[in-house]
């Protein structure tokens, strides 16, 4: 156990103290290592049951250091009827609260619940497990988010001697779909191995009734040591360095520059020329000159005036 199982172990101190001055109770407490592809998981968890209910508090502290807690209580409110609630509290410290009952009966288990996040949207769960056969395990459930939109999921569970395989389909609200494998065999006590690459060690202790010590139990004034098998599970071995050279350098295809697209236009047609016929030669009209022809003057004689047959004739000119 690396120097991070102590933050578990003060992580899970208040459900440790609520269960040592509990004066009779069932609990128990565990811890365990899981060696995988991404990394080392230490975590450790405490338990207890009184009065029809029972509550938990555990946690896991990943390869980087984050440390990641859930505490809760199931009650049982009637045969085969239970609720639950709790809080997970992530690396980054926001939690998630969580809520939901459960009920069985004739082999199946039908559960409803809803998760809380810290900006206070809320998602709702439902789901079933069927137990088929010795062995054989069906399960499927919706989950809606807060917008509405829900992912459903189904899963078959096998297990057989040492070893459990599961299979299922995650749909999404799109329809797209997911689907995923794994098993989980049992190697030795408290060890288990998966088929992503995992290796599991747990070990655990469990209280009929008394109170908790370090490496004992005291069970009616009588002291017995407990102790899981020793169990030495190395990590995985560090892989065998592997030379691998360098990338020959991608060959890179420098294209011609597209030609150029000439594109010739017809001449513009010629410009309109309007040629109007030739002006009209001018025409000069010479009127013809008037000859006044007047008769070759006279000389003018004076008549005075005088009588012409006792009439009176004045002057005039003849």
């Amino acid at each position: 156990m690396t120097s991070r199982f102590p933050r578990l172990l003060g992580a899970a101190t208040g459900a440790l103290i609520i269960l040592a001055s509990t004066p009779a109770f069932a609990g128990w407490s565990g811890h365990g290592t899981a060696y995988t592809p991404r990394g080392t998981y230490n975590g450790a968890h405490f338990g207890s049951c009184g009065g029809g209910s029972c509550s938990h508090a555990g946690g896991v502290v990943g390869p980087w250091g984050g440390l990641a807690t859930n505490t809760g209580t199931v009650t049982r409110n009637a045969p085969g009827q239970f609720s639950n609630s709790g809080t997970a509290t992530g690396p980054n410290g926001r939690s998630v609260q969580h809520d939901g009952n459960t009920s069985c009966a004739g082999g199946t288990c039908s559960h409803t619940g809803s998760l809380t996040g810290p900006d206070g949207q809320t998602a709702n769960t439902a789901g079933t497990v069927t137990r088929e056969g010795a062995g054989q395990y069906a399960s499927s459930g919706t989950v809606t988010g807060a917008n509405g939109s829900t992912v459903s999921h189904a899963a078959s569970t096998t297990c057989a001697g040492a070893t459990c395989a599961r299979s299922g389909t995650v749909t999404g609200a799109d329809g797209g779909t997911v689907t995923h494998s794994g098993s989980a065999t049992r190697v030795a006590p408290g060890v288990v191995t998966t088929g992503g690459g995992s290796t599991v060690v747990h070990g655990s202790t469990v209280v009929a009734t008394g109170t908790v010590a370090t490496g004992t139990v005291t069970t009616g004034g009588a002291v017995v040591a407990v102790a899981t098998p020793p169990v030495v599970v190395a990590p995985p071995p560090a892989p065998a360095a592997v030379y691998i050279p360098p990338p020959a350098p991608a060959t890179v295809f420098v294209a011609p520059p597209p030609a150029k697209v000439v594109v010739a236009l017809p001449p513009p047609a010629p410009a309109t020329v309007i040629v109007g016929t030739a002006p009209l030669p001018r025409t000069v009209y010479v009127a013809p000159r008037t000859v006044y022809l007047a008769r070759p003057p006279r000389a003018a004689v004076m008549v005075p005036g005088h009588w012409a047959g006792g009439v009176w004739v004045p002057a005039h000119i003849v």
